[in-house]
């Protein structure tokens, strides 16, 4: 199957939710990339930015993908702060399965919202995570903010 930016790989749970009709975890949409909440956060706000095309890497993206990218990074990291006043915010990408890769050949950007005292056993002996928030309230409060600043780019 292939659309305008490029071929879907049906396997792929990116090209999966960057198909109209699962909208449930993403907030925002661009024109080659768009934003999704993590459906396993570490935080709560815990999301990620992704290129529409299937790409593995940074070197095999085009310069509107790039843009587009940092933009939608930017935007993430400005709503992030404004919805949950994080102390921090961890951003990266991990290419490959070494690096941490759970998901293979189609990059994306992680952003994880971070406090002071975060950590604690619970995530280090437990091998769990807790999280007061739904992924449902998470969307209800950052969606409004990503389409406010996509708004404010356009002036």
């Amino acid at each position: 199957m292939t659309r305008a930016s490029g071929p879907i790989n049906d396997d792929c749970i990116f090209c999966t939710a960057s198909e109209p009709g699962h909208d449930e975890l993403v907030l925002a949409r661009g024109r080659v990339s768009y934003v999704i909440l993590n459906l396993y956060p570490y935080n709560n706000g815990h999301l990620m930015v992704v290129p529409i095309r299937h790409a593995p890497n940074l070197a095999t993206l085009s310069a509107d993908e790039q843009a587009e990218l940092m933009r939608l990074t930017r935007h993430a990291e400005m709503a992030l702060t404004e919805a949950y006043a994080p102390h921090g915010i961890n951003i990266g990408i991990n290419l490959g399965k070494p690096a941490g890769a759970g998901v293979l050949d189609h990059l994306h950007v992680h952003l994880v919202p971070r406090w002071n005292g975060d950590t604690n056993f619970m995530t280090a002996i437990g091998n769990t995570r807790v999280l007061p928030e739904d992924l449902s309230a998470s969307a209800a409060k950052l969606r409004p903010i990503f389409e406010r600043l996509a708004k404010e780019d356009d002036v």
